[in-house]
């Protein structure tokens, strides 16, 4: 679904980046995990249209979208979960949902309805809060909207950067097990996470980006065992016997 070749990008003279070569395939859950600074929100924001590659290949569907303008990405079918949530704080729930729909808005009103109440399926509290202002929701209801606006264009591929950032840990869980019910429906998920244990136990293969490289890729459960990993990003020695 997504292929990614010798990638190259960054901000003015800074290269941050430096030839990324990773691929996602259709139906799985990557994840990319690595310090702050590894440059994980930048591989997405440049995958996203939001950051121009210097050099490389960035592949969707067999759509070349490094030539794609960002705002025509999302009806492409992949769609990106901003770190920070950024939902429309004066909005209401309902219109930022019905905001992410607006790629679809073509295919008639039925459509966006349906696909309105499955974000209200997915996320019951969004039913709840649907004519509450945004800004006045918790940050883990925050969250879930930010995953629904994305999930209301339909998209192939869902890029998350951070979700479990800042919330608490039942909610976290709550977040990752709505990822995980998102690949049972046939979605494919690119998860930027810096909870890496969590990321790694619920994603079919992983990369670990360390100073804007990929220096360790493989199944998961393999990066969950690796040394290395665990060493670095897991927080503990890995131990004997």
């Amino acid at each position: 679904m997504l292929k990614i070749r010798n990638l190259e990008s960054g901000y003015g003279k800074i290269k941050v980046l430096k030839h990324v070569s990773m691929h996602v395939d259709p139906g799985e859950i990557v994840t990319i995990i690595g310090a702050n600074g590894a440059g994980k929100t930048t591989l997405l924001a440049t995958i996203a249209g939001l950051v121009k590659a210097t050099s490389g290949e960035a592949e969707f569907k067999g759509t070349n979208i490094l030539k794609a303008q960002a705002a025509a990405i999302p009806g492409l079918g992949c769609v990106m979960v901003p770190e920070g949530r950024q939902v429309f704080a004066t909005m209401t729930v309902e219109e930022n949902l019905l905001l992410g729909g607006h790629v679809l808005q073509k295919q008639g009103k039925q459509v966006l309805t349906d696909l309105l109440e499955h974000q209200y399926e997915l996320f019951p509290i969004l039913r709840d809060r649907r004519n509450q202002l945004a800004g006045t929701l918790s940050g883990g209801e925050q969250q879930m909207l930010a995953m629904g606006r994305a999930l209301m264009s339909k998209p192939s591929l869902v890029m998350m950067d951070e979700p479990s950032t800042g919330l608490a840990p039942l909610i976290v869980k709550e977040i990752f097990q709505i990822i995980v019910r998102l690949r049972e429906e046939g979605n494919t998920v690119l998860l930027v996470e810096q909870n890496a244990k969590a990321a790694l136990g619920i994603a079919d293969r992983g990369y670990v980006l360390e100073t804007g490289k990929i220096i360790l890729q493989g199944p998961a459960e393999d990066l969950l065992a690796n040394q290395d990993v665990q060493r670095a990003y897991l927080g503990r020695e890995k131990t004997e016997g």
